[in-house]
This record gives structure tokens, C-alpha cells and sequence, in this order.
């Protein structure tokens, strides 16, 4: 699956984050699959995720590079895959 930035996401309905030292942990009520987040950033990519229009744009708010792009967009197409996130109609 290739990750969109340039859609909406939010973290999935039946997911818990949890913010840890080390970044998060996260959990998937429906599927009981549990995700480690070991970046900080990424946690914060997650956080806005809802209130951004675009994932990009979530990036951009959370500090995220351009260069680093690439990698924040293999992880979010990780968390879309393990359905940590899905994605939502803009409002």
C-alpha cells in the first residue's frame, strides 16, 4: 500500500494512545494489536492527525523535515496497514 500524505487520517476509533518517555504505545481494541511508536514526532504527527486536512499537513505542524518525509510516510503506511489510522473525510 502506498501512504497518501494528501489525505485525511485520524487515529482509528478503537485505538488507545498512550504517550510514553520513549514516544507511545498503541492499541487496537478490534484487532488486539499492539504498536510501539519509538519517536516522539511521530506521536505528534498522530496527535494532529485530526486536525490537519492532510497528513502532510499534520507533518509539517509536527516538526517533520522535508528529508524525513519519506520515512514519517513508511510509518504512517505501516499504522494505515495494522489499521492503527484510517482515513476520514475532511472538514
Amino acid at each position: 500500500m502506498s501512504f497518501d500524505l494528501d489525505t485525511a487520517w485520524r487515529v482509528h476509533d478503537q485505538v488507545s494512545v498512550r504517550p510514553e518517555r520513549f514516544g507511545a504505545l498503541l492499541y487496537h481494541f478490534g484487532t488486539r494489536r499492539l504498536s510501539f511508536l519509538k519517536d516522539p514526532t511521530l506521536l505528534r504527527v498522530l496527535q494532529g492527525l485530526a486536525d490537519f486536512d492532510t497528513a502532510r499537513d499534520a507533518c509539517v505542524a509536527a516538526g517533520v523535515a522535508d528529508a524525513e518525509v519519506p520515512r514519517y510516510r513508511a510509518a504512517l503506511g505501516t499504522l494505515a496497514t495494522s489499521r492503527m489510522i484510517c482515513e476520514r473525510t475532511p472538514a
